[in-house]
């Protein structure tokens, strides 16, 4: 293989691995830009990856091959359901945010398991016929060596991702709605004197992580594993929250994060195929993205520094 099949393998898989961990990662961002802590990343895409898997079974004949993206939204809007469990607990009841957003993941996979049974009578449902399948993209896959590499045989819901990321970077740094949103996260009561609503933005924050977060979700159950079990998302909500710490909670520090954690999580599907790398025993590739989450987590979470409201509550005060 040489040297552009071999990118193009790396660049397609890494894509792939990626493009959930893009929209948690950014859905988190916006809740903790907001001062919300939000650990309940992994809970979320659990019920975005359930619902959009039950959705697709359900009404492929409907939707043909649009299925998976309508899916898609509908992983997002139970995101979003689900997520106003820890709106509801953090910014009304005030609890404490890392144990709000610990039930959520303590909540979610009990619940898609027990419905799973419920609907299919066993514990993962069957395999879906209309997935996020890769694609090449007209005119583009024309262009010399980028070309082949980056518009070939790709996932186009991994390009959203990186469109989705850009946007969100001009959301939160170039708009009113995100200068609001960031005040609120760095001093809440300031925010309230110049008369920012900063529950209202508090909401906005983690709903949108909750959407975002259910997106991912249902891209590792629409791209990757292609049915929902207690095994589709396995840590990759923890993966997540690594890219955003690590991109310090900007959302293009934040993407770049994500390729590379899913880079490194490619590598156990792709290692064989890349010299130096394959002669590693593939236990060591399959342990990588979580050995480097844990290093992301402990060497970097002191260092880095996240909004300064953040993870506070706020009590309104005449």
């Amino acid at each position: 293989m040489n040297i552009i099949g071999i990118l193009t393998l790396v660049v397609s898989n890494t894509l792939v691995y990626s493009a959930p961990l893009i929209f948690a990662a950014l859905g988190g961002t916006f809740s903790e830009r907001s001062g919300i802590v939000n650990v309940g990343i992994e809970g979320i895409m659990v019920m975005g990856a359930f619902s959009s898997i039950v959705f697709n079974l359900s009404f492929v004949n409907v939707f043909g091959n649009a299925t998976p993206w309508v899916a898609l939204l509908v992983g997002g809007i139970v995101g979003i359901l689900f997520s106003l469990i820890h709106a509801v607990a953090t910014v009304n009841l005030r609890a404490d945010h890392i144990i709000s957003s610990t039930v959520l993941n303590l909540l979610a996979p009990a619940l898609a398991l027990f419905l799973t049974k419920v609907l299919y009578q066993k514990g993962q449902t069957e395999f879906i016929s209309k997935n996020f399948g890769k694609t090449s993209f007209p005119i583009l896959k024309d262009i010399p060596i980028i070309g082949p590499i980056f518009f070939t045989n790709t996932l186009a819901v991994a390009h959203v991702g990186i469109l989705v990321a850009i946007i969100s970077y001009f959301i939160i740094f170039k708009t009113t709605f995100g200068l609001r949103l960031r005040s609120v996260g760095e001093h809440p009561q300031a925010a309230d004197t110049l008369g920012i609503n900063v529950y209202l933005m508090r909401y906005a924050g983690v709903m949108i992580s909750g959407f975002l977060g259910g997106f991912g979700g249902a891209i590792v159950a629409q791209s990757i594993s292609l049915n929902f079990s207690h095994a589709t998302i396995a840590g990759q909500g923890f993966i997540a929250m690594a890219a955003m710490i690590f991109g310090k909670w900007n959302p293009i520090g934040v993407m770049g994060a994500a390729l590379f954690f899913g880079f490194s999580q490619s590598l156990s599907v792709i290692g064989n195929y890349i010299p130096i790398i394959k002669d590693i025993p593939n236990v060591y590739l399959f342990i990588l993205p979580y050995v480097l989450t844990i290093v992301i987590l402990v060497g970097f979470i002191g260092k880095s520094k996240g909004p300064a409201a953040n993870g506070t509550t706020y009590v309104k005060t005449k």
